[in-house]
């Protein structure tokens, strides 16, 4: 018949202490996650043309306003007509510090852009570039907007690649403004109600991935 031997007080000793500093590690990462929900995310909507008589300003100022009512997120507008931009240089030599220090402050980003002549306006990719280190493991989600029926599907297309090399991540959730022109009265009102789920749909897993991403800025370490 085997003999049960009992577990001597030491190892009844090391196997409380192994418990012990589970459940530390444990309340040490549940704080964290508290910390990292209480502490509000920031994500601003840029909005990428300075056309005259642009109608992606109106989708710009809606998003905007659904940003603002979501619990833990701060949000501002960031128009690139109102950025310090030259046109004989380019790149990190342009640096505007305001810009770059709210590129720097926030979690995640938003773009609306219309799409011209299948692809995004010049002046968004010459307001981006002003940027790189900033832009590291954040969240980026795009609107594309446009005057017909694909609703800026090409320009999305055409900045996914942009945005994988300035190091942002961007969502698979976009919205599609299609005819912008039948969206809005004159006054920027939604006249189409459906955009307010849309935009929630695209909201939620914004904020979801900017929330994932600051955590691993903040608490794992580079490779």
């Amino acid at each position: 018949m085997p003999v049960r031997v009992r577990p001597s007080a030491v190892s009844i000793s090391e196997h409380e202490l192994r418990i012990s500093e589970r459940e530390k590690t444990s309340i040490r990462i549940q704080r964290e996650i508290a910390n990292l929900n209480l502490r509000p995310l920031f994500i601003p909507v840029i909005l990428g043309t300075a056309r005259r008589g642009r109608q992606s300003e109106h989708v710009a100022h809606f998003v905007l306003e659904q940003t603002k009512k979501r619990v833990g997120v701060e949000t501002e507008l960031i128009d690139v007509r109102r950025l310090p931009m030259r046109l004989d240089d380019a790149g990190e030599q342009m640096k505007d510090p305001a810009f770059s220090a709210t590129v720097e402050r926030c979690d995640g980003l938003i773009l609306v852009t219309p799409e011209y002549n299948h692809g995004y306006p010049g002046l968004l990719k010459h307001a981006l570039d002003m940027n790189l280190k900033e832009y590291i493991h954040k969240a980026v989600g795009i609107c594309g907007v446009s005057a017909g029926p694909f609703g800026g599907a090409r320009v999305i297309e055409n900045l996914a690649p942009v945005m994988r090399e300035l190091g942002l991540v961007i969502i698979f959730e976009d919205v599609n403004f299609v005819t912008v022109q039948t969206l809005f009265d004159e006054q920027g009102e939604l006249l189409n109600q459906e955009y307010i789920g849309r935009v929630d749909k695209f909201l939620n897993e914004l904020i979801w991935m900017s929330r994932v991403l600051r955590h691993g800025r903040e608490n794992i370490a580079p490779v």
